[in-house]
């Protein structure tokens, strides 16, 4: 493990940042790492990142030269991105990752793809309207009615929810079949899932009560039992 802390980390990317989101993330998860590209985009914040890790690519020269070598992590393989190679070595409550949201699609499929892996720590994606992460075993958010709840597995998924306009109960979701997006709360919501692979995707507001949750929620690779 490269970055192992007690208390949340922020995680920036190379992608799409909005104004203030790293001030923000910081504020709340203080110790920060970059995913290689990221480095040049927190430095060009005023934020010196404490490790960059990833395969190098994009980091600039100007940049590498600027930080001190005992930080930065070269990971060389290719069949990983960034986000995957610097997540899996970060040991963390949980992760706050900015940057990796509203540059190229492609990039933010993989992103999501890398939310549901088993990896060491929690992630929550922070975009500029909305945060994604994997919903873990139980949830229980202070909505509030007419709020946006999207909802989109990864893979076949089932699961069990109150304060939402359109309960799951009884759904069979799945990526190539029914899906949750624009679902709206009705109140306070709650979502009990029967297996990993669901995507949840609510309203920046909710963020400093999401990250508590889900650093307090047991790992969906560990043995605790479904109720």
């Amino acid at each position: 493990m490269i970055v192992e802390q007690n208390e949340p980390v922020t995680l920036i990317g190379g992608g799409a940042v909005a104004a203030g989101d790293l001030d923000l993330a910081l504020s709340l998860a203080p110790f920060l790492v970059a995913a290689d590209g990221g480095a040049d985009l927190a430095l060009s914040e005023g934020r010196i990142p404490q490790a960059v890790i990833g395969d190098l690519d994009s980091l600039s020269n100007i940049v590498r030269k600027q930080l001190a070598p005992n930080t930065i992590y070269e990971i060389a393989e290719q069949s990983s991105t960034d986000f995957h190679k610097a997540l899996r070595h970060i040991k963390a409550p949980v992760v706050l990752a900015v940057g990796f949201l509203g540059a190229r699609v492609d990039h933010q499929l993989a992103s999501f793809n890398t939310l549901v892996q088993v990896l060491s720590s929690p992630c929550i994606l922070l975009g500029e309207h909305e945060l994604v992460f994997h919903v873990p075993r139980e949830i229980s958010l202070a909505t509030e009615a007419g709020e946006t709840v999207s909802l989109f597995p990864m893979g076949p998924v089932t699961a069990e929810s109150t304060g939402l306009q359109w309960p799951l109960s009884g759904l069979k979701m799945s990526p190539m079949g029914n899906i949750g997006t624009s679902n709206r709360a009705v109140g306070p919501m709650s979502l009990t899932m029967e297996g990993p692979g669901l995507l949840g995707i609510i309203p920046r507001r909710h963020l400093p009560q999401l990250m508590q949750q889900i650093a307090q929620a047991p790992p969906w690779s560990s043995k605790v039992a479904l109720r």
